[in-house]
């Protein structure tokens, strides 16, 4: 029922900026989330933030203090913000949905996938 599609993926400069935004549909619970995760080629799928219910925001430490989570009013998008990308920074990026209870930067705590937009970091 709940449906998730992500936009915004393409090639970028290094340096330059990357805003990607998730469209969710569909019903939600009380316990529902989402979350940002990315998977380069030949890497496994790893998350990148996480929004909780309560409490701070949950940010890959591999990637802590260079992506912002964030989401509209509606809390119907949910976007990840980037500056000062690097090559490091190409994957396909991710939107997944679910009602996890714990690890929220852990695929499996999921049950929901956008289709993944490709990103694209090189010069």
């Amino acid at each position: 029922q709940v449906h998730l599609e992500e936009s915004g993926g393409g090639s970028r400069p290094p340096g330059g900026s990357l805003r990607l935004s998730c469209v969710r549909s569909g019903p939600t619970t009380g316990r529902s989330r989402m979350a940002w995760f990315r998977q380069a080629p030949g890497k496994e799928r790893e998350g990148v933030a996480a929004l909780p219910g309560t409490g701070p925001t949950k940010y890959s430490h591999s990637v802590k203090g260079r992506f912002t989570i964030s989401q509209d009013n509606t809390k119907k998008t949910l976007f990840l913000q980037r500056d000062s990308l690097k090559p490091e920074d190409t994957a396909t990026y991710y939107c997944a949905g679910g009602s996890p209870t714990s690890k929220l930067l852990w695929p499996t705590s999921y049950r929901v996938w956008g289709q993944g937009t490709p990103v694209t970091v090189s010069s």
